[in-house]
C-alpha cells in the first residue's frame, strides 16, 4: 500500500488492484474542544470514533447501494479499521455537500435575520469549497458550473442525490427516536463523469437530536447500535 493522502479523520491509500484504502482515524472535526461537523478543522480526538464511524459507514453505503445510489463502497474490514473504495475523483480540489432539514449552526448563524433556529428546512442543499484558509466558502451551482468544477447535470444529480441519501439516513434515526438536523457528504466522479457518493456516512458527519437534546458522535453511536 502506498499513502496518497493524509485527512483530518482518514488516511488514504493506493491498492495494487487500481481501488484506493480509507484508514478511519479517531480525529473529529470542531473547535475549542467540541465537536461540531461543520468545522474545518481537527478540534478533538474521541476514542474508538474511527471504529463506529466506519460501522456506520458500512451500515448506509450498504442501503445506499441497495437504493441504487452510486457510491465509492466496496468492502471493509472493521479489524483494521479500514475501508476498500472504487477510485473517484473530487470536484475542484475538494467540496462538501450539507442538506439541511433545521436551521441550526453555521445556516443559522449567517441568516439569523430571517429564521428562527432550530425552524424546519426542506432538505435544503447547500455546497462548500473545501479550504481552511478561507473558511470553506459557500458557492452556487452557477458558480461551480462558471468555474469549470461541474456540469449543471452533475450539480442537478449531486443535489438529488444528497436529498435521497439524507432521507435514507433521516428515517432510519427516526425509527431509533433520533432526529436529524443536517448532514455533510462528499461526492466525486467516476472516468465517465457519473456522480458517486464518497468518503464516510458516519455520526461525526451529522448533527442528531433525541428530545430536544443534542446527541454528541459516539453517543449516537451507542444508541444507533444498541
Amino acid at each position: 500500500m502506498k499513502l496518497v493522502y493524509t485527512g483530518k479523520t482518514k488516511d488514504v491509500f493506493a491498492l495494487d488492484n487500481g481501488n484506493y484504502l480509507l484508514k478511519f482515524k479517531d480525529d473529529c472535526t470542531g473547535k475549542d474542544g467540541v465537536f461540531d461537523p461543520g468545522e474545518n478543522s481537527v478540534g478533538l480526538t474521541i476514542d474508538g470514533v474511527g471504529d463506529v464511524n466506519l460501522r456506520m459507514s458500512i451500515y448506509f453505503f450498504e442501503k445506499v447501494n441497495a437504493a441504487g445510489i452510486k457510491t465509492h463502497y466496496v468492502s471493509a474490514d472493521l479489524d483494521n479499521t479500514t475501508m476498500e473504495v472504487l477510485p473517484a475523483k473530487v470536484f475542484g480540489k475538494g467540496l462538501e455537500v450539507i442538506c439541511r432539514h433545521k436551521a441550526v449552526g453555521s445556516f443559522f448563524r449567517r441568516y439569523s435575520d430571517y429564521i428562527q433556529e432550530g425552524a424546519d428546512l426542506p432538505a435544503y442543499v447547500e455546497m462548500t469549497f473545501k479550504n481552511d484558509e478561507k473558511g470553506d466558502p459557500l458557492v452556487t451551482k452557477d458558480g461551480l458550473v462558471a468555474l469549470g468544477v461541474m456540469t449543471e447535470k452533475q450539480y442537478e444529480d449531486m443535489k438529488l442525490m444528497t436529498q435521497k441519501i439524507t432521507k435514507i439516513v433521516a428515517d432510519d434515526l427516526l425509527e431509533k427516536g433520533l432526529v436529524l438536523y443536517d448532514i455533510k457528504f462528499e461526492f466525486g466522479y467516476d472516468s465517465e463523469g457519473n456522480v458517486m457518493l464518497i468518503d464516510e456516512i458516519a455520526s461525526g458527519n451529522m448533527r442528531v437530536y433525541k428530545d430536544g437534546e443534542y446527541v454528541d458522535p459516539m453517543t449516537l453511536s451507542k444508541l444507533f447500535f444498541a
